[in-house]
């Protein structure tokens, strides 16, 4: 392998990209790794996985539809996290009762 040639083509593939996160779809390969999966990594990792081979280039259709996706999750997690943080208060029993008295008073 002519690692200058290598290297050569991961800078003209990292050139090529116009953002600095790209979306790309993994290839099977021969050591467990699946075909089909969207990822979105920085631009020098998706050179260097498609240089290898593990991975190409998503279309921007799909690249624009794995990035809807991802946000819609993140914003049910954030709406799950707020919904988690309501405001909880501990009331002694003795204020619970001194509470109830200045209700039934009024």
């Amino acid at each position: 392998m002519d690692l200058r040639a290598y290297y050569q083509k991961i800078r003209e593939t990292t050139a090529s990209f116009q953002e600095d996160d790209v979306v790309v779809v993994s290839r099977e390969t021969g050591d467990g790794g699946k075909a089909g999966v969207c990822t979105e990594v920085p631009k020098a990792v998706a050179a260097k996985m498609i240089v290898d081979g593990a991975a190409a280039e998503a279309s921007s259709e799909a690249a624009d539809a794995f990035r809807q996706a991802h946000a819609e999750a993140r914003e049910r997690a954030e709406q799950e996290m707020a919904a988690a943080r309501v405001p909880l208060s501990l009331v002694s029993t003795a204020e619970l009762k001194r509470l109830r008295g200045a209700r039934d008073r009024d």
